[in-house]
């Protein structure tokens, strides 16, 4: 439960905003959402989409950003059952803002190649 009288702090060990943040930022966590920013799809799209990723992990990963509120998953009646998986409106505003932090990264990679090969020269 969280403390209602505490202002959330991450830098707080105990802050419960933690593990939200690290589902969000990690390895496998910000490439769904940002898969999934481009609407709803089924677990086998989202796994085509992010190469590399198991199916362990990608369900996991949609398990712990659903539990976070982030990701919907709709389980549609027919045979054989279909899932579906789609962004909350929280997810909406967060995924945006991954998206941009992608986007920048992407447009400066030239500077970020330079700077290790810089560095990997010297240490």
């Amino acid at each position: 439960m969280v403390d209602t009288q505490q202002a959330p702090d991450v830098m707080s060990a105990a802050c419960p905003s933690r593990p939200t943040l690290q589902h969000l930022t990690g390895r496998w966590g910000a490439l769904t959402m940002a898969a999934l920013a481009h609407g709803t799809q089924r677990f086998s799209e989202i796994r085509r989409r992010i190469e590399g990723i198991s199916d362990r992990m990608l369900s996991q990963t949609l398990g712990d950003l659903e539990r976070d509120g982030m990701v919907e998953r709709t389980v549609l009646s027919a045979i054989p059952p279909k899932v579906t998986y789609a962004l909350t409106p929280l997810g909406v505003e967060v995924a945006d803002r991954l998206e941009a932090l992608i986007t920048l990264v992407e447009a400066n990679m030239d500077e970020v190649t330079a700077s290790r090969e810089s560095y990997d020269a010297t240490h």
